[in-house]
């Protein structure tokens, strides 16, 4: 297995699956592994990325590219939890004077909230405050609870992009949470693939940029995290046990469209695009969402 090992999850023929992504198109491990391991979760909580990809190398591949669908990487994670102002110059956006906190913010997001690499993120009808947010997701691979940080990267099985896509002005929707404007249904993205993860070299200093129709909005390396993810994985196995599948998305650099002055916000139409050395690139366009729900 190499660091260009990509697994993704798909539909195509009116089924979903997983497999590998190669540049010749994708190879579909479901059709002969779906039994054992319904989806990549269950792939990774067995601990045979590195098998299949062994297994799998020179097959031919099933579905050409444009045969299939992306779907978000795991499909049904247990848990999602993200981190908020996890850079220094996200922080100086505040202007509120404070230094950055001791301990990392963290919230939740439901699957529901986000589709797949050149799906459509909708833009909600009930706000035209529809802002990206680029950011480096990882996977936990092995269980855990009360994890030191000197053990804590034993724990990540691959990584992945985000485009946590979020409605701002729901986000101060109460008095305190953040809850409502983070989980519109589609309004986020997830993909295109699982990067297996090897070493620390993958995440230790990665530039991370986020484009908006080829401007650039976001950049920013991963070494200039407050938090870095040694101390995100041990600090929330503190309060929760991290089981394989679960997504923790690292936080977003400074240049969201809310920062703006006037703010950016999205619009139907828009292409945003998240990249990451050595981990992939995220595309999605964006599309309003009709009264019924549906998008248009």
């Amino acid at each position: 297995m190499t660091q260009s090992t990509r697994f993704a999850a798909f539909r195509a023929q009116d089924r979903q699956g997983y497999g590998l992504v190669t540049d010749r198109g994708l190879i579909d491990l479901s059709a002969s592994h779906g039994a054992a391991w319904p989806t990549l979760r269950e792939v990774i909580e067995a601990g045979r990325l590195e098998a299949l990809a062994d297994e799998s190398g020179g097959r031919e591949i099933d579905f050409a590219p444009g045969e299939w669908r992306w779907d978000i990487p795991i499909p049904s994670p247990e848990k999602i939890l993200c981190v908020g102002v996890n850079y220094p110059d996200r922080n100086e956006e505040y202007k509120d004077g404070q230094a950055a906190q001791s301990n990392p913010s963290l919230f939740v997001r439901f699957p529901r909230s986000f589709v797949g690499h050149e799906e459509p993120i909708i833009r909600p009808s009930v706000s035209e405050k529809f802002d990206y947010e680029g950011e480096i997701a990882f996977i936990v691979g092995k269980p855990g609870r009360h994890i030191a940080e000197a053990d804590a990267l034993d724990h990540i099985a691959a990584l992945t992009l985000c485009n946590e896509g979020s409605v701002r002005d729901w986000i101060r929707h109460a008095k305190f949470n953040v809850t409502q404007g983070k989980n519109f249904d589609a309004s986020g993205a997830l993909g295109p693939w699982l990067t297996p993860f090897t070493d620390e070299s993958q995440i230790a200093d990665v530039r991370l940029t986020t484009y908006v129709n080829g401007d650039l909005r976001q950049d920013d390396r991963t070494s200039r995290m407050i938090f870095g993810f040694r101390k995100l994985i041990s600090y929330i196995s503190t309060f929760t046990t991290l089981v394989p599948g679960d997504i923790i998305v690292s936080g977003t650099p400074t240049g969201a469209g809310a920062r703006h002055d006037p703010p950016l916000w999205l619009v139907p139409g828009d292409e945003v695009v998240v990249e990451a050395e050595g981990i992939g690139l995220l595309r999605n366009t964006v599309a309003n969402e009709e009264p019924d729900g549906s998008k248009s």
